[in-house]
């Protein structure tokens, strides 16, 4: 079975953020990552080398297949940022009409930078996938 390759670790996320090149998007995932330690309690690790995640939570899949992953995180890429709702969308269908300009994958929130939504809307959804992930996955 193969290993997960994305896990907490020591990186320095001060020094990942400080060195996000673009100004605004530097600013952006600053203000992201207080929404999220704020929605978690917790303090940031990097996983992997490019993604701040937030908290844990350990699965298991009927197959066998075991690990850790972070609740919520987010990952400063090249055309945007990516928020990760873990639980994915479904169950926030009305904050996600009241977002503002987005896009998403199966538990992604991709935005090109904050002013593009509503940044209120963005910290109840943090919350409450947070909220979401604690209820499915007890214990921590």
């Amino acid at each position: 079975m193969a290993e997960l390759k994305t896990k907490a670790n020591k990186a320095s996320v001060v020094g990942f953020l400080n060195g996000i090149a673009d100004k605004q998007k530097r600013a952006d995932c600053k203000a992201i990552a207080k929404m999220m330690r704020d929605a978690t309690g917790k303090r940031a690790k990097m996983w992997g080398t490019a993604i701040v995640g937030y908290d844990k939570y350990d699965y298991k899949y009927a197959s066998g297949r075991s690990g850790t992953f972070m609740i919520t995180g987010f990952s400063p890429r090249a055309q945007n940022i990516a928020v990760y709702i873990m639980p994915g969308f479904k169950k926030f269908a009305g904050l996600m009409k009241k977002l503002g300009k987005h896009k998403t994958g199966k538990s992604c929130l991709y935005i090109k930078r904050l002013d593009d939504v509503d940044q209120k809307v963005l910290i109840r959804l943090i919350k409450e996938s947070v909220n979401e992930m604690r209820r499915k996955y007890p214990g921590k």
